[in-house]
């Protein structure tokens, strides 16, 4: 009888020690996958990492080749161009904008303000044309002031009352506070968002007068848009996007805001004054 409670207890003893062995086995693998995935996290931050600072080299030595273009222009550029640079081994596109080709917030007249709001930013008129005058009395000039507080960046936009993120992610891509000049809109310079804004809404108009513009033509048709809201004087200010190609199929959007004519302490003859590189996913291609 005691033999056989010796070896029940012997049992448990082993049983109890086989459970603790499993604990330790399943707990040294948790440990070992959560060691390798965290590996693997790291190796991804590093690529992307090392990815970002590639992109954004190759990115800026296609703007400086384009800037270097259009210094040894004849004439100044005001139009919207795409411009392929070779370098690195890639060819990469660059897109300028001259920045009257955006609509200034600083700058821009009523009208053209309440056409941003109504055409890219969906909202209804009678909002549209409350927040045209919010956005034209923040920047006019009070009693105390010789002038109005002026929009530093795009992102001011979000310190008006009525434009949520959403209205400004729609409106972004579209604006800018750097043009000087007038306010008003180089058509031919205008990105298709723009364009839209413009002609006041009308899809065809507007994919018309881009159509015209990017095949080259030298008499686009803008007779039937508002001269309230184009102009066309030329502009030193540019907006430059370079779109890298990176390996692992997405696109670096290195970005480059770029006044010309004005000599940078290292001799050239433009300055850049705002950088910003974000991804993109490439977009998908049809077979």
């Amino acid at each position: 009888m005691m033999a056989r409670s010796h070896c029940f207890h012997l049992a448990r003893q082993d049983g109890v020690a086989l459970v603790a062995v499993l604990w330790i086995v399943a707990a040294l693998s948790i440990l070992v996958t959560g060691m390798v995935q965290a590996q693997r996290d790291e190796i991804r931050l590093v690529t992307s990492a090392r990815q970002t600072v590639q992109g954004s080299a190759l990115g800026s030595a296609a703007v400086q080749l384009v800037l270097q273009q259009i210094a040894f222009r004849s004439e100044p550029l005001t139009r919207l161009s795409r411009i392929e640079v070779g370098f690195g081994g890639l060819t990469i596109p660059v897109e300028v904008v001259p920045l009257n080709g955006l609509i200034d917030l600083n700058r821009a007249p009523e009208p053209l303000l309440m056409a941003l709001f109504t055409v890219a930013g969906t909202m209804a008129p009678d909002p549209a044309a409350a927040l045209a005058k919010s956005l034209v009395a923040a920047r006019t000039p009070g009693p105390l002031t010789q002038r109005g507080p002026r929009f530093e960046a795009i992102e001011d936009l979000l310190q008006l009352p009525g434009v949520d993120f959403g209205l400004y992610a729609r409106l972004s891509p579209l604006v800018t506070t750097d043009a000087l000049g007038g306010g008003r809109v180089n058509a031919m310079a205008a990105p298709q968002g723009v364009l839209l804004v413009i002609s006041g809404g009308d899809v065809g108009r507007a994919a018309r007068i881009a159509a015209d513009r990017d095949g080259g033509g030298a008499g686009v048709d803008t007779t039937d848009l508002s001269p309230q809201l184009i102009d066309t004087v030329a502009t030193k200010r540019f907006r430059l996007v370079a779109q890298v190609p990176l390996p692992d199929g997405r696109r670096l959007l290195s970005s480059r805001w770029v006044e010309t004519g004005r000599a940078a302490p290292d001799g050239v003859s433009w300055r850049i004054f705002q950088a910003e590189d974000r991804f993109e996913q490439a977009p998908a291609t049809m077979n």
